[in-house]
């Protein structure tokens, strides 16, 4: 088979929360980086084994192009600043090698090549020889001028490869038209610390954790509208006006609480439901809850019974979409290995769910009262792969909801 283009999307790694001022791009090991080539040199073009090591995983994508022959990785994103691409171990073996950012997101590795080659293997795996982050590796070989197969001519799928992390994160949603805004709102704030255990304040763990989910997503190409940037406190109203006037597809809300030893463990999402009878449901209700949510709809001058019958049918719309996302985070969460509530998926009262026109989930990523969760809540490992997991929920979810939009369009 011909191999020509590939778009490679894996699992992003985002900094520790305590970096989360810091920019999460990967960076080149040099040291551990390097070009080489297969058998004696003869004066002809050899196979060639490129190897980065990464500071972390990244997205990327191989493709040559002619005139002269070059080979061409898009990456999302590696900072290549500070490192030149001369000092690459190996980079004799090529007439030229230049890398850079090339555009907003994305940057690019340009390998002129003696001759037309042919992509026989790529792969992005754990680096080696105990340095951190991955190591990409492509291996080319040469073929002759028919066998060249550019991007300008052909597309096709290179084999054994990951299965994509993010499916078209960036496609415009067949219901808007656009690319998808995601409201995050890192749960409480400025006087409001949220939970506290010892030292530890659900609020500015929150804030810290939004910042890296916000940078992956932005990363996949959606749209974000955060509620709160800073230790600042806001009404629970102004979170979803901030969300509709910035229109919002998706509202999600991120906490850590705090329960009794014993009584709660574990990630779990929920969704709006006031007659939710689960009482570590209804405690955590009374520990968010504010004055009532009447969004959407203009209920001046109605009395509470048509208020909350309008609410309702508004509902019918957004609340099994929200359903739906959760349902489609918690499969992604499980194949990325993130221990969970045993009843992942659970129905509260939380007055930040109650919007009826923008589909709303809570996100309990642990509790701080529990080891176990506290632990992972301050591991980098866990937070990326628990972040990833989300960008790949919504997603996979903004697919589904799109191909739903159309068929009830119809």
């Amino acid at each position: 088979m011909r191999w020509l283009f590939a778009l490679l999307l894996v699992l992003l790694a985002v900094p520790a929360w305590a970096q989360a001022e810091r920019s999460a791009l990967a960076r080149v090991d040099m040291s551990a980086s390097s070009l080489t080539a297969e058998g004696r040199d003869r004066g002809k073009p050899r196979p060639l084994d490129l190897r980065l090591t990464i500071s972390q995983p990244v997205p990327y994508r191989v493709y040559f192009l002619d005139g002269p022959p070059r080979l061409v990785v898009d990456f999302r994103e590696i900072d290549f600043s500070g490192s030149s691409a001369e000092a690459l171990p190996g980079r004799d073996l090529v007439p030229a090698l230049r890398w850079g950012r090339f555009r907003q997101g994305w940057s690019r590795l340009v390998m002129e090549l003696p001759g037309p080659y042919a992509l026989r293997m790529a792969q992005q795996k754990p680096a080696q020889a105990g340095a951190g982050g991955a190591e990409v590796r492509l291996h080319i070989e040469p073929v002759d001028a028919e066998n060249f197969v550019t991007r300008g001519n052909a597309l096709s799928a290179l084999w054994d490869l990951p299965t994509p992390s993010v499916i078209a994160p960036g496609d415009p949603h067949r219901h808007t038209g656009r690319r998808l805004r995601i409201a995050i709102d890192p749960g409480h704030g400025g006087h409001d610390p949220g939970a506290q255990v010892g030292a530890i304040h659900e609020a500015a763990l929150m804030l810290s954790f939004a910042r890296e989910l916000t940078e992956i997503l932005h990363r996949a190409g959606f749209e974000v509208i955060p509620t709160r940037t800073d230790d600042s406190f806001v009404p629970l109203e102004r979170r979803m006006t901030i969300a509709r006037a910035g229109k919002a597809d998706l509202f999600i809300s991120l906490h850590a609480d705090a329960l009794p030893a014993g009584e709660a463990a574990g990630l779990s999402l929920y969704t709006w439901n006031p007659q939710a009878d689960d009482r570590a449901s209804r405690e955590l209700a009374m520990r968010h809850d504010r004055d009532d949510l009447l969004s959407g709809v203009d209920l001046q001058g109605t009395d509470d019974q048509i208020a909350d019958v309008l609410m309702d049918l508004a509902r019918m719309d957004t609340h099994p979409r929200a359903e739906a996302f959760a349902k489609f985070t918690v499969s992604e969460l499980n194949r990325a290995g993130i221990a969970m509530h045993r009843r992942p998926i659970r129905g509260a009262a939380f007055s930040v769910l109650k919007s009826p026109d923008i589909p709303s989930v809570l996100i309990e990523l642990g509790f701080l009262t529990d080891p176990g969760d506290r632990a992972n809540l301050f591991d980098p490992a866990w937070r990326a792969q628990t972040a990833q997991a989300i960008v790949r929920g919504i997603a996979a979810w903004a697919q589904d909801d799109a191909i739903r939009a159309g068929l009830s369009r119809r």
